[in-house]
């Protein structure tokens, strides 16, 4: 479904827990990082498909979660044509967005990566909010600028003075990205690549591809 400019609609989802931290997930079998999102499909509007993506991506349902604020209008971003399907060349140009805020009311234990049989992430972790843009995609880039500095005002405890408080959290957290992690960091390896997660994240491997459940698929098989 896609707008007369070719523009897909589709929601995004920023989810802090109880200190104001937001939900980073490490998309599958990637070294990309980036909040929950999804098409918004024929029928619905942006807050049910918001609801229904949280689940798909994250496992939560709307009782696990308060909707603190959301974005006005449409965020749009462009995708580079190596990204598009041959097919859809021409006539498919990218996503427009609506962004919501949500705060965790449930606990850390409801998120489930495993919710479907087609899951998005295979790591998830609580980020300071000014995440560190470098590990996204790089046309998602400027669309999640736009998004955390607009709903920024709506956040609980977060100090907020105006749009150049993204450029200083933005600058102090490449700083300390850039430093490395310390002995801390867990390293996994999928399908011969090796990745690095940063302190607290949590690493949920698919059971089809890996090594771990490569080894319970041959004891179910024997």
């Amino acid at each position: 479904m896609l707008d007369r400019d070719g523009f897909r609609p589709n929601v995004g989802i920023i989810l802090l827990n109880h200190k104001s931290q937001v939900f980073w997930g490490k998309r599958i079998r990637t070294h990309s990082w980036q909040f929950p999102q999804g098409g918004i499909d024929r029928g619905e509007n942006p807050e049910q498909a918001m609801f229904r993506e949280l689940h798909e991506e994250v496992g939560l349902m709307p009782q696990h979660v308060h909707v603190l604020a959301r974005t006005r209008d449409w965020l749009r971003y462009e995708v580079p044509d190596r990204f598009i399907r041959r097919d859809a060349r021409g006539h498919y140009k990218g996503q427009k967005q609506i962004w919501f805020l949500l705060q965790l009311v449930g606990h850390d234990w409801d998120l489930n990566l495993r919710a479907t049989d087609h899951p998005e992430f295979d790591a998830w972790r609580w980020n300071d909010y000014w995440v560190p843009l470098d590990v996204v995609v790089e046309f998602k880039r400027g669309v999640y600028e736009m998004a955390l500095t607009e709903l920024a005002r709506f956040v609980p405890h977060l100090d907020w003075h105006g749009d150049s408080r993204f450029d200083n959290h933005h600058h102090r957290y490449h700083n300390h990205h850039d430093r490395g992690h310390g002995a801390d960091s867990g390293h996994f390896s999928r399908s011969g690549m090796a990745f690095e997660l940063p302190p607290g994240a949590s690493f949920e491997p698919d059971p089809q591809t890996s090594q771990m459940g490569a080894v319970e698929k041959r004891k179910n098989e024997n």
